[in-house]
C-alpha cells in the first residue's frame, strides 16, 4: 500500500449566471494556479461543465472557487460526480 496521496477526478456542473461572464477563462486561471488538469465547457442548458483532476485537497479547493466563480458570475449551485482518473490528461483547456 502506497503512502502517496491519490489523484481524483470530479465532474462539476455549475449553475446560475455562468455563461457570458468570463467563467471559462477564469476557470482556466484558477485551475492552472492550483495545478488542476482537465477542461471546462459551456453546456446548451446554460450551465458550465468542468472536469477537474488532481490531488483531492486541490480539487476540493477548486470546487470551493467554482462555488463563487469570477466577479461577474452568480453561481446558484454546483453538482458533483466522481469520475475515473484519466492519466492521459495534460493541462487545462476550454472544450467546445
Amino acid at each position: 500500500m502506497s503512502d502517496l496521496p491519490a489523484l481524483i477526478a470530479r465532474r462539476l456542473l455549475v449553475s446560475g449566471r455562468v455563461q457570458g461572464v468570463g467563467f471559462r477563462a477564469s476557470t482556466i486561471e484558477a485551475a492552472t494556479r492550483l495545478g488542476i488538469v482537465g477542461w471546462v465547457c459551456n453546456r446548451q442548458d446554460g450551465r458550465v461543465e468542468v472536469h477537474a483532476q488532481a490531488l483531492a485537497a486541490l480539487v476540493d479547493e477548486f470546487e470551493r472557487w467554482l462555488q463563487q466563480g469570477p466577479r461577474w458570475a452568480r453561481v446558484t449551485g454546483v453538482s458533483t460526480q466522481d469520475l475515473e482518473v484519466d492519466l492521459g490528461l495534460r493541462g487545462f483547456e476550454i472544450r467546445w
